[in-house]
């Protein structure tokens, strides 16, 4: 049974973008940086969970440039000032994965574990069963599963998500409300 006392720097956070570090767009995407919003707190929130965790990566699909809606540069114009905000904070984001596939079984796509395998393959030290998915959907947690990691749920846009479930290991309301566990459970 996972705790979150166990987690040291060993261990590696995968991320997901909309809904997790940033309000989504219902039904759209977010396509320039005026539309990102942060949650509260974020930023500091990640340089917590930098204290805790040895590498952050966010793993997120972006079908919007699949779907010709915007770019690969237009996703690289809101990535710079996030990450740039982050580091502001004192936080630090080690790499981004994005899939922009259209199609639901690509192997990069989650659920599927695409994005994990290549965090392993850039970072050899990575051990993905001493790795935590956190997101906001089930396809979030079944890419968590489905490359050997433990999977939080966070309900920031889908509350109504059944817990306990087989493939959500542990819940919170946000991702602050998840880094200020991990640090509670450090200091116990």
């Amino acid at each position: 049974m996972f705790s979150l006392d166990q987690i040291n720097t060993d261990w590696t956070l995968f991320l997901d973008r909309d809904g997790v570090l940033n309000f989504e767009k219902k039904e759209d995407y977010i396509q320039h940086w005026s539309e990102f919003q942060f949650y509260p707190n974020i930023p500091t929130t990640i340089a917590k969970l930098n204290d805790l965790f040895g590498k952050i990566f966010i793993a997120t699909n972006q079908k919007g440039i699949g779907k010709g809606i915007m770019t690969h540069t237009n996703l690289q114009d809101i990535h710079t000032p996030m990450l740039a905000d982050i580091a502001k904070a004192g936080g630090k984001i080690d790499q981004i994965y994005y899939c922009p596939d259209l199609a639901d079984d690509s192997p990069n796509r989650k659920p599927q574990p695409g994005m994990a395998f290549q965090a392993k393959a850039d970072f050899p030290e990575i051990d993905l069963s001493k790795s935590i998915m956190v997101g906001n959907r089930m396809s979030d947690m079944l890419f968590g599963k489905n490359a050997g990691m433990i999977t939080v749920f966070v309900a920031t846009t889908h509350p109504e998500t059944p817990f306990p479930h087989p493939s959500i290991d542990a819940r919170f309301n946000n991702l602050s409300e998840f880094a200020a566990a991990c640090l509670h459970a450090k200091k116990s």
